[in-house]
């Protein structure tokens, strides 16, 4: 009995001596691993605060209204400036970072620049505007008509202008060969009208401004008128039917005009001019038959027909005064 319960005692000893020996190794091997971590977060200045040295952060720097602490965080590192970046890169590629060398630069030829709204380049208001031409006839085919002419406006605004021009054509006129061969092969003849001069006064209107750029970089300045206006043209007819008889005197006849031109400026003063004018009048013709009478001027006349005498006009243009003052409102 006694041997029984003897070796029961030693039974259960030996039974309990493994858990005693476990729960005491425990907490020496979480010892160890704690010694173990904190030797190494001293090593380490990067590795993560603990959660008293967290607390102890945010505390210190949340009093600070103008910034935000994330628990945890640390920001040790400065984005660099964008100076310290150029500077970078002008050390590893000094190409990228030219040098200008400003007593050479300040000496170089500078263009001016032209701007898309600007002052306008030549006035007209108050000024007078002479205007040499030579015409000739655009719609003529028997005959033409060129000559000298000479135009003069004033301009009341820089738009507006009143005028006169004159035109000169006696002695001028030119008879085509093709007439003189149909007269003669065919006997057939055209009634024919030469003229001896005009004049008329006349109002311009300029609603067009412009320029364009030639030659590189000259820049022409434009403008486009329209121009209208009433005077007389002095002519008469060729003697075609009956040159042997009859011999024509020179009439005046009420004549209007109409037309648009264009100015291209060479400087403030001084332009070419291109115009397109049609002057318009009622012309009395050769009559193509013979009468009996032939002493009889009024019988020498035939059909009075209306006439467009379109003629273009090359000529230059120059304003006075040369110069002036632009007066801007107060």
């Amino acid at each position: 009995m006694n041997q029984a319960r003897a070796g029961l005692l030693i039974v259960m000893a030996l039974m309990v001596m493994p858990a005693v020996v476990g729960a005491q190794g425990k907490p020496r091997k979480q010892a160890a691993g704690a010694k173990k971590r904190a030797n190494s977060q001293q090593s380490s200045p990067s590795s993560e605060p603990s959660a008293s040295q967290t607390t102890s952060t945010t505390l210190t720097t949340g009093t600070e209204s103008d910034k935000t602490v994330v628990a945890g965080s640390e920001s040790t590192d400065s984005a660099e400036s964008p100076t310290e970046e150029v500077k970078g890169i002008c050390e590893i590629d000094p190409s990228q970072c030219p040098q200008v060398d400003l007593d050479s630069a300040a000496k170089r030829a500078i263009n001016s620049p032209m701007y898309a709204v600007q002052q306008i380049y030549a006035l007209r208001a108050r000024r007078f505007e002479i205007n040499p031409y030579w015409s000739f006839t655009l719609n003529d085919q028997f005959v033409s008509h060129p000559g000298p002419g000479l135009a003069a406006n004033y301009y009341l605004t820089n738009v507006l202008a009143i005028g006169a021009n004159f035109n000169f054509y006696k002695g001028l006129n030119q008879d085509s060969s093709f007439n003189a061969q149909t007269r003669r092969a065919a006997r057939i003849a055209v009634p024919l009208t030469e003229y001896d001069w005009s004049a008329a006064l006349n109002f311009t209107y300029v609603p067009m401004y412009g320029k364009f750029a030639g030659f590189q970089d000259f820049i022409f300045h434009y403008d486009g008128y329209l121009v209208g206006g009433i005077g007389g043209l002095a002519n008469k007819p060729i003697a075609v039917i009956d040159p042997d008889n009859r011999s024509f005197d020179s009439k005046i006849n009420v004549a209007f005009n109409a037309g648009l031109g264009l100015r291209i400026f060479f400087n403030r003063w001084f332009a070419a001019t291109l115009e397109v004018r049609d002057y318009i009048f009622i012309d009395r013709l050769e009559r193509t038959t013979i009468e009996p009478d032939q002493q009889n001027k009024e019988l020498w006349y035939g059909d009075s027909k209306l006439t467009n005498n379109v003629q273009a006009q090359l000529g230059v243009s120059v304003f006075l005064p040369f110069s002036w003052e632009y007066r801007l409102p107060k």
